[in-house]
């Protein structure tokens, strides 16, 4: 079922005070729609969105939100991947874990941002990581792993 413009409008009347995009003066809240055409989700965004004071994510399930919504209510159109998901359920949880990781104190240490992710603007992706026992027998071969 196509998820109605009049309910969404509401609820943004009540969480934001003006639910139109081009009349919302706070430019710290945005309004995310999910759809397979958004913009490809980055790193960089996610690094943007930490940056916010509010992140509104509207989901959408199988038919997906009137266009309306898309065009005067949102202020972007994101998606995960190049992929058709049931619904926006999913999308809404990669950016909440991708954002909320960025913001001061989450991570136990700061480092953690450099240490244990992908680091945006490089190619580096995290250390291979093993655990015990050092020595593991695959294929009853001894390789010990240094």
């Amino acid at each position: 079922m196509l998820m109605k413009i009049n309910p969404i409008f509401e609820c943004l009347k009540d969480i934001v005070g003006q639910p139109l995009k081009s009349k919302r003066t706070n430019k710290k809240i945005k309004v995310i729609v999910f759809t397979p055409k958004g913009k490809v989700y980055t790193q960089k965004m996610a690094a943007k969105f930490s940056k916010l004071d509010r992140i509104i994510m509207i989901c959408g399930r199988y038919e997906g939100i009137d266009e309306r919504v898309i065009k005067y209510l949102a202020d972007m159109n994101v998606s995960i991947g190049n992929y058709v998901l049931s619904g926006g359920e999913i999308p809404a949880l990669v950016i909440m874990e991708s954002v909320t990781r960025l913001l001061p104190g989450v991570l136990g240490a700061s480092e953690s941002l450099k240490e244990e992710s992908f680091v945006p603007c490089s190619d580096y992706l995290e250390y291979p990581q093993y655990t015990r026992p050092s020595i593991f027998y695959p294929n009853k071969k001894n390789k010990k792993i240094s």
